[in-house]
């Protein structure tokens, strides 16, 4: 549950730090007051778009943080775990909004993205709204709502998700049966392209090993000129190198004394001596073995060409030509195999209808017997509010087309007869809008006994409510707050006496600074506050005793 909520430059909150009890907590003010501050803030904090005029004037940036006690929350502390963010049984969420409109999100400290704290959000607190009003004129609320009152928001899931599947498999299987005549077409090239490329068999590796032996044979001449004439240098003329070096030994094995610093010259003339004439022995042998092989230049040019023609006809690299030859035979084997693939893709289209239709048989079973029971509660929260003789149905229509579709066999809509004996019509051409007020928060507060989300926010939902009707609200969110925790922003004095925690949100002005505050009130504020709700700023002694009458009555139902 959310146990605190600091706001700090927000609108025209400067700073506002709230806790938060299990129950039902009300939140009242004047019209302007900005009440609307503190559930703007929760909504941004459930990931809530967010722009510069969130930030209050003259600072540089609006910051939101919320706290939440999540050791009753498996399904949160699991999804804070796959994410290596869980921080044994709290939670901090935390939004900051710059000056320039940038926004900045973090879970537990860590910095993370918006769809993270909509992810995490959708476990911890869920906002109705009056603007859902509108929204339950729309049929895809009717099948959402239908679902989660079933519990089978997940089922409706992998419905959607089996649809996918199988539109996915049949797209494919239409493709493959309307372009039988060009795949026919594609067939033929791709035999002559593979048939070309089988006769060519060009290997991996061949294509470097022949431009290397190309590049030795067509310098063969070269190759053999200057090895003869390295030859004659080293060994094999008289005035070659080793020729030299033996004239340069004799000179000094002349010499009329022996000196002993002479020594290692000659020995090194002796081993260049050697040296030479085993590099002529060398260059003689590699001469002798040596073949120019004209006729085999021949024959590695025409091979390099052949290649290089190939590559440019199907438009690839020489070196890419193997990889190709291997996509085109690939290819040709799948359309070669057409017929069979298209069986089997038949096959594979058919199995998975058959694992939709599993699913939305369930799928229907479950809707259909959670409808009834979605009406009776219904129908049972409406004369509570005042309205027994409307008849609430939802209807499920089965459609017409055997195909599957994304949301099961049915559509689903919410009718209500306004009086007895008329047939049940669409919400939207029967209810007006006070009745829709009343059916709407009906439809809430049933649902959101079978809801998981332990923090439910009512933003306004009893507007268009009065008299003896708003007491019955009021019991009904207070008995949904026994539970769990409730949020309520109300205009109403018989629900706020109802509350097991009231918040009053004023508005202050100074010089050209305007300002919110909200704070906490105790048992006599509370009376007061009652009281202006139900008489104005002029409280009188006659207002405040129906207050106070009217807050211990509040008080008492429930004890």
């Amino acid at each position: 549950m959310l146990t605190q909520l600091t706001v700090s430059n927000y609108a025209i909150a400067e700073k506002v730090e709230l806790q938060f009890r299990n129950g039902m907590t009300t939140l009242t003010g004047e019209t302007g007051a900005g009440k609307s501050i503190v559930l703007d803030a929760l909504s941004l904090i459930l990931g809530g778009r967010a722009d510069a005029s969130a930030v209050r004037h003259g600072a540089k940036r609006a910051d939101i943080t919320a706290s939440f006690d999540i050791t009753g929350i498996p399904a949160a502390a699991e999804w804070l775990e796959e994410r290596d963010l869980d921080a044994d049984g709290e939670c901090l969420m935390r939004r900051v909004i710059s000056r320039e409109g940038r926004s900045r999100a973090y879970i537990n400290g860590q910095p993370c993205p918006l769809s993270h704290l909509r992810g995490l959000g959708s476990h911890l607190m869920d906002i109705h709204s009056q603007h859902q009003h509108q929204s339950l004129l729309q049929k895809e609320t009717h099948r959402t709502l239908l679902d989660d009152f079933a519990g089978a928001r997940d089922l409706a899931e992998s419905t959607r998700t089996a649809y996918k599947t199988w539109h996915a498999s049949r797209q494919k299987l239409d493709d493959l049966t309307h372009n039988r005549d060009d795949n026919e077409a594609r067939r033929q090239l791709l035999r002559y392209q593979v048939d070309e490329l089988d006769q060519l068999a060009l290997s991996a590796s061949e294509l470097t090993e022949l431009e290397a032996e190309h590049t030795r044979l067509s310098h063969a001449e070269s190759v053999m000129h200057q090895s003869h004439q390295a030859l004659l240098l080293a060994s094999d003329d008289d005035t070659s190198a080793a020729s030299l070096a033996s004239q340069a030994l004799q000179q000094l094995e002349q010499l009329p004394v022996a000196l002993p610093e002479l020594d290692e010259t000659l020995q090194m003339l002796s081993e260049a001596q050697i040296q030479l004439n085993e590099a002529g022995s060398n260059l003689r042998h590699f001469l002798d073995q040596y073949d120019a092989d004209p006729q085999r230049l021949a024959e590695v040019e025409e091979r390099l060409s052949t290649i290089y023609d190939l590559s440019r006809k199907h438009r690839v690299t020489p070196e890419q030509l193997p990889e190709h030859h291997e996509s085109l035979r690939s290819e040709l084997e799948e359309l070669e195999g057409g017929d069979g693939n298209l069986e089997a893709l038949a096959a594979e289209t058919e199995r998975l209808a058959d694992e939709w239709q599993a699913r939305a048989d369930e799928l229907s079973e479950r809707r259909q017997n959670a409808a009834m029971a979605l009406d009776e509660k219904i129908a049972s929260e409406l004369a509570e509010l005042s309205m027994p003789a409307v008849q609430f149905v939802t209807h499920l229509a089965r459609r017409d087309h055997p195909a599957p579709s994304p949301n099961g066999h049915e559509d689903i809509e919410f009718l209500i007869s306004a009086n007895p004996g008329q047939p049940a019509r669409s919400l939207a051409k029967v209810a007006s809008g006070g009745e829709l007020s009343r059916i709407s928060l009906a439809i809430q507060v049933v649902v959101a006994q079978t809801s998981t989300i332990p923090t439910l926010v009512f933003d306004e939902v009893d507007v268009g409510i009065g008299g003896g009707t708003a007491e019955v609200v009021g019991r009904l969110l207070r008995q949904l707050g026994s539970g769990g925790q409730i949020l309520c922003v109300t205009h109403l004095p018989q629900v706020a006496a109802q509350a097991h925690q009231h918040l009053f949100v004023s508005k202050f002005s100074e010089k050209d600074s305007t300002w919110s505050q909200v704070e906490t009130l105790d048992k006599d504020d509370r009376i007061k506050e009652v009281a202006r709700m139900l008489g104005g700023m002029e409280l009188t002694d006659q207002t405040m005793a129906h207050a106070q009458e009217m807050f211990q009555k509040g008080q008492a139902l429930h004890h």
